[in-house]
């Protein structure tokens, strides 16, 4: 069994104000896409400037943090939320849904794409790639805060969490899916996007990518506790919202490959 690093979840505290790692993690999410957007910004668009870009990664990120709080208030915990309204706006908290922040990025992506000519997909494959950094930084936010731990276990790398009353050895989970969701999945769209795709691959590539990850991790992480198991005593949350991503994935790289050619597709 592994030590749990006990960490602060508090950064740096200045007085009342406080500045939690959690926090900073999607800072550097944020920050470390928008880097490697810069590099391939040429490649998407040569007419962009860095400040068009600047304002749709500020856009898309609005759609992560809205969407993504939003997400879990409706998929995982609606009921304690109604009853607490003021609890939505205690993110250092954690809960933050995937999930709903895919949908917010989308309707970002959706309403910028045309303020500024861009198809829908076009802005999707352009960002997808670079989506694995925040999510990389996000699960070792998670980590931080000691949530969103998986079921015990006894292999060699189990820790025990200080945040588990019952305080048993179990699966570092956000570790897992740091090393899925962030580490594998940036390195397979962002080999993949290196040569020119056909429009909808990447982002197809990516939903189906992240579905595949995301549905393997769950049967080692303990569910949400005020939803539990849906079904058979496996089926968490987070695989029911997969589920559509793999196969719309499937779809995307389908349609991409097997519709009429259009214009040629450049790198992303």
């Amino acid at each position: 069994m592994l030590p749990y690093p006990q960490i602060d979840p508090v950064a740096l505290a200045i007085g009342p104000l406080k500045i939690h790692w959690y926090g900073l993690m999607y800072l550097i999410g944020i920050g470390g896409a928008w880097l490697l957007a810069s590099r391939r910004l040429n490649r998407f668009d040569s007419t962009w400037t860095r400040e068009k870009l600047s304002d749709m990664v500020f856009w898309m990120s609005m759609g992560v943090i809205v969407g993504g709080r939003l997400g879990y208030v409706l998929f995982y915990d609606l009921s304690a939320y109604l009853a607490n309204p003021t609890l939505i706006f205690e993110v250092w908290k954690g809960g933050m849904s995937f999930h709903g922040g895919f949908i917010g990025v989308m309707l970002a992506a959706l309403w910028f794409g045309k303020k500024n000519n861009k198809s829908f997909f076009q802005l999707m494959d352009f960002v997808a790639p670079m989506v694995p950094i925040g999510l990389g930084a996000g699960r070792i936010g998670n980590f931080i805060n000691a949530e969103l731990w998986g079921k015990a276990t006894d292999v060699p790398w189990a820790m025990i969490f200080p945040t588990d009353p019952a305080q048993l050895a179990r699966h570092p989970s956000q570790l897992y899916q740091f090393a899925l969701e962030g580490v594998a999945l940036f390195a397979i769209l962002w080999l993949f996007s290196r040569k020119p795709r056909p429009t909808m691959a990447v982002s197809g590539m990516f939903a189906l990518f992240y579905g595949i990850f995301r549905f393997i991790v769950e049967f080692v992480r303990v569910p949400d506790a005020q939803l539990g198991y849906l079904a058979w005593n496996w089926l968490t949350m987070g695989q029911v919202l997969c589920v559509p991503m793999i196969v719309g994935g499937l779809l995307l790289i389908w349609l991409a490959y097997h519709r009429a050619p259009s214009a040629p597709a450049a790198a992303v």
